[in-house]
């Protein structure tokens, strides 16, 4: 792979569609000059060259080459086009590009994703580009920024609504961008022509076909033309055409099976028949309903969060009115007090046209905002479909009103709320979840889902296949003693044949030195091995293995030479090693565990409402269908209502019935007496218990996890003497596989466990080998911090801590910082809560920490800590420092 592509897709961490696109396009431009030669028949020319290695480009459809990515909504198109300026720029030196927007939303957007510091800043991670930030020159401040042009190194990066440069302008009028510019001398227009390099990026292209559009940007006559949409074709009165310039597609069906967005769904109500409904009934339903759909999505993305240690997103549900009476009319509905008690007053913003002044400015902030927890806004009513480019991930569920036709109502409603909150599935339904609320047209969108043609089915991945090769093990070593001895023996070129065996002498000699020094049993830390008489102790043993012959061929004398490489090898090690005390330590007596009292914050319990029927809600893509069980008449089995949450408060591995019955019906009780506050009669309370058990027994353990304790097993722990040098260790990999960059992305992570990774400066090893994809990503965060000195993946050769009788634990790392030494693990986070096992394991590495930092303190050395870190909480931008004021056990 090109080493630039490579590198660009390791720092930006690009999903696989992006790299895949990235690839591409550093292999086309290879196929043809980048330059201004845009005459016919050299643009034949350029065409013919792609043509020929990529099929599906039959026409560059511009008077310039111009080749279109075609990504589905959600998967980065934003953040590609960062990937190709960076590409285009690290590997051609192009530093001027020109992104083109569609409307405003659009056009704000990439101003802000473009610009230093921001969230979703496009080169995040790109030292290029953080040394030297890019001038971001805008179709509101160009006239400004013309005086940092003259800059022959800079990066210009020129975003443009495409009506600053439409020529066809109201009045005749040339648009201001081609007026005379006094500083430039002609009007920055021509400049942008002039330039020999402008590359143009196109972002939803399908917007760029008609002819005003098509006739500005071919005046640019940039020497490349790169276009990004979801949507490659055009509508012509009843005739879709496709674009001949798509270079690589990934649809929305892809999208959805590699799990890049949410997966949409359809809801209704079971055995539901409209035709008993009038307009305003039916659309009171939908609007109840979608409510019910969105408080159940609160309660599980609440739970998500809390039990993963993740950040909480709070959903919104968008409600797609007709026109703006309809819109003031349904908010009027929504706020008022018989709406569900009036809960959602104040809560509701409307979106329309019609809006001016300080009313649109509000509005439009309150809409930034939505994805902020503290936002109050839970409902969105606008007035069609919002534009493209509004790029939130928090809208969960959808209530279309006096919709259109099934077809239109399926691609328009899914393009709004693809995008998912974590960047990922979390394998969690309601979380991973767009719902669209649809009692009246479900058959019809089911149908419309299932056509070949549909959005969800259809699309021709243009790309090509990984062959599969047959593969078998080898070993590699990890000799981190060969360090060590190539810096004390030195290397020289072109040697003479008595240097060489010179040289050879002197590495005999550098292998027992290290070998002596490894065996120093009787010391409590490396640094005695500077004290004078330590030193001349292992002079002396080294000595005595060899004859005075041997050492004639050096000019000084014998002992000398010995005494250097041994005052230099003690100078070395430090840096060559992590200094792991040997400590014994061994559990006695049994483990006392379990909650201190607390009373529950209902605060966090979300107010969930009894419903009349069940909502019935499919999946579009898998057919999977789930049954929110809502029923009015309920007739329960249990004496109490406590009952039926205990009942489900058992089933998990810590909670004992006999210990803490006391503790879990106070707690139940508490809850029960929440819903009555807020529910109007009893069977409302039982309702909600009785279809909501589960749910609700779980977010009463997510409150208890935070109250429970382990009493710390006893342990006889002791010291020996000495410190242990890093021994070599083997790793096995695949015979027809490379040492991979430990940065590199992996896309078959289950197969993670049979690579090898190297291309580690701070690791006391040079190849390692991770069980996971969060292991590699950890070393990831060991290699970028600034105050991580060293580290490495220990064997049962450098540490092993028992943590019952028999059985001893090895942790994932050891860490050394500046100010500190760690043991960290890496564990799923659904095990560090619930498994036992890893309790108790830690239990034993904080005990071990405890005498390693009570040891390292009495020689002058560093204190140790234990670090218990969730998988999915391990993300390139932590730091150890970080890290451990989260994590940190003891």
């Amino acid at each position: 792979m090109n080493r630039i592509v490579s590198a660009i897709s390791s720092r930006l961490s690009l999903r696989k569609p992006q790299k895949e696109s990235l690839e591409i396009l550093a292999e086309v431009i290879e196929h043809f000059g980048l330059n201004k030669q845009n005459d016919p028949q050299s643009l034949q020319e350029k065409l013919a060259a792609v043509n020929a290695n990529f099929p599906s480009v039959t026409d560059f459809e511009r008077e310039f080459p111009s080749l279109c990515f075609a990504l589905a909504t959600g998967v980065g198109k934003t953040r590609l086009m960062g990937a190709f300026i960076a590409y285009l720029h690290m590997a051609k030196g192009i530093r001027n590009f020109f992104v083109l927007a569609p409307n405003l939303t659009i056009y704000e957007k990439l101003i802000q994703d473009f610009t230093p510091n921001t969230p979703k800043y496009v080169f995040k991670g790109l030292s290029e580009f953080a040394n030297k930030q890019p001038n971001i020159i805008t179709g509101d401040n160009y006239d400004q920024q013309a005086i940092f042009l003259a800059d022959p190194v800079a990066i210009n990066i020129n975003i443009f609504n495409i009506s600053k440069i439409n020529s066809e302008v109201r009045g005749g009028k040339s648009p201001r961008i081609k007026r005379l510019s006094e500083y430039l001398g002609e009007s920055y227009f021509d400049y942008l022509k002039s330039l020999p390099d402008l590359v143009l990026l196109m972002d939803e292209s399908h917007r760029y076909r008609a002819s005003a559009g098509v006739k500005a940007i071919n005046e640019l006559n940039p020497i490349l033309g790169l276009e990004l949409t979801a949507t490659p074709q055009v509508e012509s009165g009843n005739k879709t055409i496709p674009f001949k310039n798509v270079i690589y597609s990934y649809p929305l069906y892809k999208a959805m099976e590699d799990g890049y967005v949410k997966e949409p769904a359809v809801a209704t109500r079971e055995n539901f028949n409209p035709a008993k409904f009038n307009e305003r009934e039916l659309e009171r339903l939908k609007l109840e309903d979608g409510i019910r759909v969105h408080e159940e999505t609160k309660v599980e993305l609440e739970l998500y969060a809390r039990e993963n240690n993740v950040k909480l997103v709070k959903p919104f549900i968008l409600v797609v009115a007709q026109d703006t009476d309809h819109a003031e009319e349904l908010m009027s509905i929504i706020e008022s007090d018989d709406f569900f008690e009036g809960r959602y007053k104040g809560k509701v913003i409307t979106v329309h046209s019609n809006q001016r002044g300080e009313e649109k400015d509000e509005t439009i902030k309150e809409l930034l905002a939505l994805e902020d927890p503290n936002s109050k806004v839970e409902i969105v009513i606008h007035v069609n479909m919002l534009k493209e480019g509004w790029d939130v991930t928090n809208l969960y569920t959808i209530i279309p009103l006096r919709a259109a036709n099934s077809k239109t109502l399926v691609e328009q409603s899914i393009g709004r709320g693809l995008r998912l909150p974590y960047g990922k599935r979390t394998g969690v339904s309601a979380v991973d979840r767009l719902t669209i609320i649809a009692h009246d047209k479900f058959q019809e969108i089911i149908d419309e889902a299932n056509n070949p043609n549909s959005i969800i089915r259809r699309g021709v991945v243009i790309g090509r296949d990984i062959a599969q090769t047959e593969k078998k093990l080898i070993t590699i070593e990890s000799n981190v003693e060969a360090s060590l001895i190539d810096e004390l023996v030195g290397m020289k070129e072109s040697l003479t044949p008595e240097e060489e065996k010179k040289l050879e002498t002197k590495r005999n000699i550098a292998e027992k030195v290290v070998r002596v020094i490894s065996k120093q049993q009787t010391l409590y830390s490396s640094k005695q091995l500077k004290d004078p008489v330590v030193q001349q102790q292992i002079v002396n043993d080294v000595k005595g293995t060899y004859t005075v012959s041997q050492l004639s061929l050096f000019e000084e004398e014998t002992e000398k030479v010995i005494e250097e490489m041994v005052a230099r090898a003690v100078e070395l090690l430090p840096n060559l090693s992590i200094e792991i005390p040997r400590i014994i330590l061994q559990p006695t007596g049994e483990i006392s565990w379990g909650y201190h009292d607390f009373d529950l914050d209902c605060s966090l319990i979300p107010k969930l409402q009894p419903v009349a029927e069940n909502i019935l809600i499919e999946h579009l893509r898998t057919h999977q269908r789930e049954v929110l069980q809502i029923k009015k008449d309920v007739n329960t089995t249990e004496e109490r209502l406590e009952d039926y949450l205990v009942f489900h408060l058992m089933d998990y591995p810590a909670v004992s019935y006999e210990d803490h019955a006391e503790l879990l019906y106070k707690l139940s009780e508490q809850l029960i007496t929440y819903l009555r506050s807020y529910l109007k009669t009893e069977d409302d309370v039982k309702n909600v218990v009785v279809y909501n058990q589960k749910r609700l027994a779980q977010l009463i353990y997510a409150q208890m996890k935070e109250h429970y304790y382990e009493e710390p097993t006893n342990y006889e722990a002791i010291v020996r003497v000495g410190f242990d040098t890093l021994k070599s260790s083997s790793v096995a990999v695949d015979a027809n596989e490379e040492v991979r960059d430990f940065r590199q992305p992996v896309a078959n992570k289950s197969a993670i466990r049979s690579m090898c990774f190297g291309g580690f400066k701070k690791c006391l090893y040079r190849t390692q080998k991770f069980e996971s994809d969060a292991e590699r990503k950890f070393a990831v965060i060991c290699e970028s911090d600034p105050s991580v000195l060293k580290w490495l993946k220990p064997t049962q050769n450098h540490i092993k801590i028992y943590y019952n009788q028999t059985q001893a634990y090895i942790p994932d790392f050891i860490v050394e910082t500046d100010e500190k030494m760690y043991l960290c693990e890496i564990k799923a986070t659904n095990r560090i809560e619930e498994d036992q096992e890893v309790a108790l394991k830690a239990q034993a590495a904080i005990t071990w920490c405890q005498h390693a930092s009570k040891h390292a303190l009495e020689n002058n050395g560093k204190e140790w800590a234990y670090l218990l870190i969730p998988h999915d909480d391990v993300d390139s931008n932590k730091t150890i420092k970080g890290l451990e004021a989260v994590y940190r056990k003891n």
